[in-house]
């Protein structure tokens, strides 16, 4: 079985910093994708950057402020939050994409989530 644990989350005023980690474990071979998605209250899951054999990608609000690093041997990726806003107040959560492992492929595994207030 695959787990995600997230860690990194808090407290943070407008322009600050904080990052992120999510490490995944459980006998596993290999991981295309793995990024993360934010949902704030009242608002739907939104892509905020992923890292894949297709690229990088980020949400179009966190353009040129964060910034999704990935260390394949570790399984673990992080997202360094820069310049961050009270808009970036949210759950964020890390979600791995095609997961191989020894025994089981998983097309995808979403981790708890880790909240993250920017206070203004």
């Amino acid at each position: 079985q695959v787990q995600l644990v997230e860690s990194g989350g808090g407290l943070v005023q407008t322009g600050g910093y904080l990052r992120l980690s999510c490490a995944a474990s459980g006998s596993i071979f290999s991981i295309n994708a793995m990024g993360w998605y934010r949902q704030a209250p009242g608002k739907q899951r939104e892509l905020v950057a992923v890292m894949s054999t297709a690229g990088t990608m980020y949400g179009d609000s966190v353009k040129g402020r964060f910034t999704i690093a990935r260390d394949n041997g570790r399984n673990t990726v992080y997202l360094h939050m820069n310049s961050l806003k009270p808009e970036d107040t949210a759950v964020y959560y890390c979600h791995v994409g095609e997961v191989t492992t020894a025994t089981v492929k998983y097309s995808e595994v979403w981790g708890q989530g880790t909240l993250v207030t920017v206070s203004s």
